[in-house]
C-alpha cells in the first residue's frame, strides 16, 4: 500500500481581519484594449488577474514544494514547509510525497479552519512518521476538525464545495504513520526502493548529500474530501479537486552539517486554477472549454483518459484547471572568490509517466525510471563579461566532455559541476555572472503512451500552438563555504524568461550568425496585436513565435 490517508490536525490561530466575499470568474482575455479612438485611452477591457499563466505569489489551487532534503541519521537537514487558508471558509489541503523520480509513496489530508495555518516538518514525517505533532513532542497533536474555529472564521461544515460527509470523513484520523509504511517511504526517498515495485522509483542512495538523505517534492491541492486518492488517478478530477484559490505557504531548508551551516527559504510555487471555483467534478456545457490554458499543470494525468465514461478530450480537456509551468530561465550564479561562495540550482522538472503508470510489476513496466533522467534543452552560462560558455560538442579529449546534460524530476546541482552546468572559463576572471536554462526535455506527453495533438493541447481556443514544452521550476540557492560557511544563505525563485502559455523554444547555436533566440519569450522589439502604428519589419520589430492567428512581428496573446 503506497498510501496513508491521515489528518495533519488545525493550529492556533494566526492571524485575523475582515472578510472579504469573493464569487467566481469566468477566463476573459487578461488586462487587453483595443488600439484608436477610445481604445488605450479608455483603459484595458478586463484587469482580470485570474486569468493568466503569469505564476506569482497570490492565493492559490495548488501549492508545488519542488525539492526537498531531510539528512535521516542526525538531521543535520530537515526542509519545513507550511500551508496557510486565506479564506474564512474551512478547506482541505491535500497533501502527497512524490521520490524525485515523480512516484507518490505517501499521502495525507491537512483539515483547515478559516484563515487556519500548519506547519510541517518534512523530518517529523518521514523520521518520527508523525504528521504535525505537539510542540515538543513526538506524539500526533492537533484536535479533530471538529474543533472551534476561530473568532471571524466560518463553521468547519460552511464550505458548499465539501462532498457530503466530509467533514465527518476527516474527523478522528490518525497522525502517526504504521510502521511498515514509514518502512516503505523511508525506503523510496532515500534508496529509491519500495516494497512490490519492479526496479527502483527514486535514485539510489550514492547519488544524495549523504547515503541516509531522503529527497523529493510535495504537491498540495485544494479538495473537497479526505479522500485518499492521488493526482496520478483519474477518479482524483472527477471526484476530489477543487478548484478555489485560497491557499499559500513557504518552505525553509535548515542545514547544520559541517561545512555548511545555513538556512534558506522561499514561497512554495503558487499555481492556480484558471477559471476558478465551482465544486469537484462539475462537467463543463458541451462545447465549450473548462479552461483557457493550452495545458495544465496535472494535464499529463487527465488529458486522454477515458473514465466513468468521461473521455478527457475537447471540451473536456486540461480538466484540473491549473496553470502550466515555464520551461526557459535565467538564473543568477556567484561560483568561488574571496567569500568562497557556491550557488545550487534546485530544479522540479514535468516527468514523462501518465495516468495509470507507475512501478512496474512482475507483469507491467516500471515507468518511475523514465524520470530519472530527462533531457534537457540547452544550457548557456554567461559570465559579468557576457562571455558565453556552452558544452563543447565533437571534441576528442580524454577524459570526453559533458556533452548531453539530464536531470530527474527533482534535484539540487551545484553551479560548479561541469556534468550539468558548462565551465565557468571567465577571460575576465570573473566568479558571477547567469546561466540561460532551457528545460524543456523535448516532447512532453508523448512518452510511454501519453496523449499528444489535440489530446495534449487546447487546439480549440489555441489553434497555432504547436508542441508544448515541458514544465519546469528553478530555485536559485547561494551560500557560503569554507570559512565563510554559515555566514551567507539564500533561496530566491530564477526569473521565469516565459510563462506556461509560451510556446517551446529552438535549440541556440552559437554557431548559427545572428540566430539567438535566448531572451523574453515572444522577442524583444515587437508590435502589440492589433497596433497599425507599428510596422513589423524583420530588422526592427521581430518575434519569433508564428501563430495560425498571428505573423512575425506580432505579440499574439496566447
Amino acid at each position: 500500500m503506497k498510501k496513508l490517508l491521515t489528518l495533519a490536525a488545525m493550529a492556533t490561530l494566526l492571524m485575523a481581519g475582515s472578510v472579504f466575499a469573493g464569487g467566481l470568474t469566468v477566463a476573459q482575455p487578461n488586462a487587453t484594449f483595443a488600439f484608436g479612438v477610445g481604445g488605450a485611452a479608455a483603459g484595458p477591457t478586463t484587469t482580470n488577474n485570474d486569468d493568466t499563466c503569469d505564476i506569482a505569489v497570490e492565493p492559490a489551487a495548488t501549492l508545488l514544494l519542488p525539492y526537498f532534503e531531510v539528512e535521516t541519521a542526525s538531521r543535520a537537514t530537515d526542509t519545513f514547509f507550511t500551508i496557510i487558508n486565506t479564506s474564512a471558509y474551512p478547506q482541505i489541503a491535500h497533501v502527497v510525497v512524490w521520490t524525485d523520480w515523480s512516484y507518490p509513496v505517501l499521502d495525507f489530508n491537512v483539515f483547515l479552519t478559516g484563515y487556519d495555518v500548519q506547519p510541517l516538518s518534512m523530518y517529523d514525517i518521514i523520521v518520527n512518521g508523525i504528521i504535525a505533532p505537539n510542540p515538543g513532542s513526538t506524539t500526533a497533536g492537533g484536535t479533530s476538525s471538529n474543533s472551534t474555529p476561530g473568532s471571524i472564521s466560518n463553521l468547519n461544515n460552511s464550505n458548499p464545495n465539501f462532498s457530503t460527509g466530509a467533514v465527518a470523513g476527516c474527523a478522528n484520523l490518525p497522525g502517526v504513520i504504521p510502521g511498515t509504511i514509514l518502512t516503505n517511504l523511508q525506503n523510496a526517498l532515500i534508496r529509491g526502493t519500495y516494497s512490490g515495485c519492479s526496479g527502483s522509483v527514486g535514485s539510489a542512495a550514492s547519488t544524495h548529500t549523504t547515503t541516509t538523505t531522503a529527497v523529493g517534492y510535495v504537491t498540495v491541492d485544494v479538495v473537497s474530501n479526505c479522500s485518499p486518492n492521488m493526482p496520478d488517478t483519474a477518479v482524483y478530477y472527477q471526484s476530489d479537486l477543487l478548484y478555489d484559490n485560497v491557499l499559500t505557504g513557504d518552505y525553509e531548508i535548515l542545514n547544520k552539517a559541517t561545512g555548511s551551516n545555513y538556512a534558506g527559504g522561499n514561497p512554495l510555487v503558487h499555481i492556480r486554477a484558471v477559471p476558478e471555483g465551482g465544486p469537484a467534478g462539475a462537467v463543463f456545457p458541451v462545447g465549450t472549454n473548462a479552461t483557457n490554458l493550452p495545458y495544465t499543470f496535472y494535464s499529463r494525468y487527465i488529458n486522454g483518459v477515458t473514465f466513468n465514461g468521461v473521455t478527457y478530450t475537447g471540451a473536456n480537456l486540461n480538466y484540473d484547471r491549473r496553470q502550466p509551468l515555464p520551461a526557459t530561465f535565467a538564473a543568477r550564479y556567484i561560483q568561488g572568490g574571496a567569500t568562497s561562495f557556491n550557488t545550487s540550482y534546485r530544479i522540479w522538472r514535468e516527468g514523462r509517466t501518465v495516468s495509470g503508470t507507475g512501478c512496474g510489476t512482475a507483469t507491467t513496466a516500471n515507468n518511475a525510471v523514465a524520470n530519472s533522467a530527462l533531457p534537457v534543452g540547452e544550457v548557456v552560462r554567461f559570465d559579468e563579461h557576457e562571455n558565453p560558455n556552452v558544452f563543447a560538442a565533437g571534441v576528442v579529449i580524454s577524459p570526453p566532455i559533458q556533452q548531453n546534460v539530464t536531470f530527474p524530476e527533482t534535484s539540487t546541482t551545484s553551479t560548479a559541476n561541469n556534468n550539468y552546468y558548462p565551465t565557468l572559463n571567465s577571460p575576465a576572471g570573473d566568479v558571477g555572472g547567469w546561466m540561460y536554462l532551457n528545460l524543456n526535455s523535448g516532447a512532453a506527453m508523448a512518452f510511454n503512451g501519453g496523449p499528444t495533438g489535440a489530446n495534449a493541447v487546447n487546439t480549440a481556443l489555441h489553434p497555432g500552438f504547436g508542441p508544448r514544452p515541458s514544465q519546469n521550476f528553478v530555485i536559485v540557492s547561494m551560500t557560503g563555504s569554507g570559512s565563510t560557511a554559515g555566514l551567507f544563505g539564500v533561496d530566491f525563485d530564477a526569473t521565469m524568461l516565459g510563462n506556461g502559455c509560451s510556446p517551446a523554444v529552438t535549440t541556440v547555436s552559437l554557431a548559427n550568425s545572428g540566430s539567438y533566440v535566448i531572451g523574453p519569450a515572444g522577442g524583444v522589439f515587437v508590435c502589440p496585436q492589433g497596433d497599425p502604428s507599428c510596422t513589423a519589419t524583420p530588422t526592427t520589430y521581430t518575434n519569433l513565435i508564428t501563430t495560425a492567428t498571428g505573423s512575425a512581428g506580432t505579440n499574439v496573446t496566447p
